[in-house]
């Protein structure tokens, strides 16, 4: 049976990120994908990014200050980038197209980076009126607001994500930082981790994952503690939770759109796996791996010995990954927890 995502994201017509990132991955794994570029630009602008992270993040900490400082100096980025943002309007137009001719019938919407709170309210509209013609819709949202303290959207998204997002969304990909501020709590233990996803849990959606946390790894300091919940409902009506914890090894290099490909991964996952989190996550990880270490390893031979990689140089390598993406093997275990 044909499965359709709409895909509102980003798009750039040289590299990997938003729609990019993600619709390659789906279909491959079987899914018809309608994409709305948000953006269209000739490539990302991950050095204005990390410039404006920068910025904000003198005001909390000089060794931030410090650290990427030097990672800016290090890492060029792209020199220009020319394109077009789609407004509100323009996307409610097209969403009106796609009505007209009868063919907005979804299985899923899937959401990442805004920079834009019209748009965002009007991405809600939508997600909701195709919640009301396919109840069994899913919406899986990466809600970008920031990271390691700082927020690198608007503030006045903040609100929009909370109070109309996070309600309709089924399925969510915060890191550390996106969860703390949409619930209010921080997290310094397992224990307010699995709390802060109760609390997502309470918002609305059923599936939390955690990409990224500050938590001690018990592998090491080379690794990255992720964590999940997922809500599901008995056939008597009372509901259990799966909850897990997963830890992947660190890589010293800079990439862009593997959020936005996690968040793919984790729709299609979940999909095939839909209540099995730990196997969802743990293909969605692998995925994740396999796609990373074949673009730096990539990335270094072009670059050659003792030199940095440059931004097109760690363009992800997705259709060299395209088996990988279908069928993973399996090299980050999740560990349930209670």
């Amino acid at each position: 049976m044909e499965c359709r995502v709409l895909s509102i994201q980003s798009h750039v017509v040289r590299g990997y990120v938003g729609n990019k990132s993600a619709s390659f991955p789906l279909q491959v794994l079987g899914f018809e994908v309608d994409s709305i570029n948000s953006v269209q630009f000739s490539n990302h602008t991950v050095c204005l990014f990390l410039f404006l992270l920068y910025s904000a993040l003198i005001y909390i900490s000089l060794l931030y200050f410090a650290l990427l400082y030097s990672v800016i100096l290090s890492y060029p980025g792209y020199s220009h980038w020319k394109g077009q943002v789609l407004t509100a309007d323009e996307l409610h137009v097209l969403y009106e197209g796609i009505k007209l001719n009868n063919v907005h019938h979804y299985d899923y919407v899937l959401t990442g980076y805004t920079r834009d709170t019209s748009f965002l309210e009007m991405v809600v509209d939508i997600v909701q009126e195709l919640k009301r013609a396919n109840p069994n819709l899913v919406y899986v949202c990466d809600p970008v607001l920031g990271d390691h303290g700082s927020m690198y959207v608007p503030q006045n998204l903040y609100p929009v994500y909370k109070n109309k997002v996070v309600p309709v969304a089924d399925i969510i990909t915060p890191n550390q930082f996106e969860a703390e501020l949409l619930t209010g709590k921080n997290i310094s233990t397992e224990k307010d981790a699995v709390e802060v996803m109760d609390l997502l849990h309470a918002m609305g959606p059923d599936t939390v994952v955690i990409t990224s946390s500050d938590l001690p790894p018990r592998l090491g300091d080379n690794f990255l503690v992720s964590l999940g919940s997922q809500r599901h409902v008995r056939p008597d009506g009372s509901r259990t939770t799966q909850r897990v914890r997963i830890e992947v090894p660190k890589v010293d290099a800079v990439f862009v759109g593997t959020g936005d490909l996690f968040a793919a991964m984790l729709l299609a996952w979940t999909h095939h796996y839909p209540n099995d989190l730990k196997t969802a996550c743990e293909k969605t990880f692998s995925v994740m791996h396999h796609v990373i270490q074949r673009t730096i390893s990539y990335a270094h031979e072009l670059a050659g010995p003792g030199r940095r990689p440059s931004p097109p140089q760690l363009e992800l390598r997705m259709v060299q990954s395209k088996a990988d993406i279908e069928d993973p093997a399996i090299v980050t275990e999740a560990t349930v927890i209670s």
